[in-house]
């Protein structure tokens, strides 16, 4: 039998609305002695069920909810299910955009709390970043193989936030190793080279497909500057639209040598693409001495902000950077604009950038609102699960 969670007086109430997390302040006691990982069940203070969910002793989030059904066994059906439907849902966006590199499993918003799973050509991708998670992860596997038997399973847990969950970080093959973690993946008639043992997440940016696909309407005839370009993907589609001129900018030469390799892979080596190894905000401060303009300039940096201790230290970067890069637009310049941090909210992150406005002087129109790709979905019932933003501004 599983042990039983009793929350406080009136904390069941996001329950109820079937948000699929209990935190630690809101457990009243607990029946039984469960472990890391284990599945309990989560009742009211009067003694009502309410849902079964994975329990971590040592996080703020003490249950992440699996099942709202009090019938229903979190068992390999139960996994295997929730594969199989999140494919299904997917179908018709992968088709569209001929993908064959997408994201199976993104978490809470497909019911399957801590796990992420991406699925690059025959290659799968996994993801656990919670104690639950970790707790399943053969089954998950087993259920993978039994889907998709041609594929090849390899796990990417070397994260961070396991630590919250009294994890340790995991690597490495969940099936029979291969020789190469390489491959090229194709999104709306591009080719990209991923490397899903070192490259970035679990190995490539999937959630920026459609802005990918955005800027590359932007950028016919225009000078682009592409900042934090890591391997080059903004460029490839600015490069294959008709941008007159395009300049990746990262610190990190071995991204800049797979975006040089993602050219030649899109037979795009013949287009003005050239790449500068610089801190970017280094650079855009140079620029802005020398006087340089450009008609586009995209902004896709690293997460700022990990903690809420952290935001007004990342409100302060994202403005600086994008009063930069506005300062360095030409009149009626175009900025992609983008914040990938969770804990920056959508208003907050437009203040800012109106805020950058007004300290270079310029003036910004938003013209088209950038969001994480369809197979990143925001479930109805988990508003957390939408995290990525981006603006699509004309500076006068």
């Amino acid at each position: 039998m599983s042990a039983r969670i009793y929350l406080k007086v009136s904390r069941e109430k996001s329950l109820l609305r079937k948000h699929p997390w209990v935190f630690s302040k809101a457990v009243n006691k607990i029946k039984g002695n469960p472990m890391l990982g284990d599945s309990v069940d989560i009742l009211d203070n009067k003694g009502n069920w309410l849902a079964k969910g994975a329990y971590s002793p040592e996080s703020q989030i003490r249950i992440r909810v699996w099942s709202f059904d009090e019938n229903e066994e979190i068992d390999r059906e139960f996994f295997r299910k929730k594969i199989l439907n999140a494919q299904q849902r997917r179908e018709w966006f992968i088709n569209q955009g001929q993908l064959t590199g997408y994201r199976l499993i993104a978490g809470e918003s497909d019911g399957l709390p801590g796990i992420t799973i991406d699925k690059y050509n025959e290659f799968i991708v996994c993801q656990l970043l919670s104690a639950g998670a970790d707790f399943h992860r053969y089954t998950l596997v087993d259920c993978l193989k039994e889907l998709y038997p041609s594929c090849h399973i390899y796990e990417r847990s070397d994260v961070d936030v396991r630590k919250k969950e009294g994890l340790e970080p995991v690597t490495g093959w969940l099936t029979e190793p291969q020789d190469t973690t390489t491959t090229v993946i194709q999104e709306h008639g591009i080719n990209i080279h991923v490397d899903i043992a070192t490259g970035h997440k679990t190995g490539f940016y999937l959630d920026q497909r459609d802005s990918r696909v955005a800027a590359g309407r932007y950028a016919k005839d225009k000078s682009v500057l592409n900042c934090f370009s890591y391997t080059g993907t903004f460029s490839l589609h600015c490069a294959a639209n008709g941008a007159k001129e395009v300049i990746n900018v990262d610190v990190s030469q071995p991204a800049l040598d797979t975006a040089e390799h993602n050219l030649q892979l899109n037979n795009l080596t013949d287009r003005n693409v050239s790449f500068i190894k610089e801190d970017v905000f280094k650079l855009l401060r140079r620029f802005r001495t020398e006087k340089r303009t450009f008609d586009m300039i995209i902004l896709d940096p690293p997460k700022f902000v990990e903690s809420k201790a952290q935001l007004t230290g990342a409100c302060r970067g994202y403005k600086d950077i994008n009063m930069l890069a506005m300062q360095l637009l030409k009149p009626n310049g175009i900025l992609l604009t983008f914040s990938c941090s969770g804990l920056m909210e959508s208003n907050l992150f437009q203040k800012i950038v109106a805020d950058a406005a007004l300290d270079a002087k310029r003036n910004a129109y938003i013209v088209e609102r950038l969001h994480q790709a369809g197979d990143h979905p925001v479930s109805s019932n988990y508003p957390e699960g939408y995290y990525l933003k981006g603006l699509v501004c004309q500076v006068e």
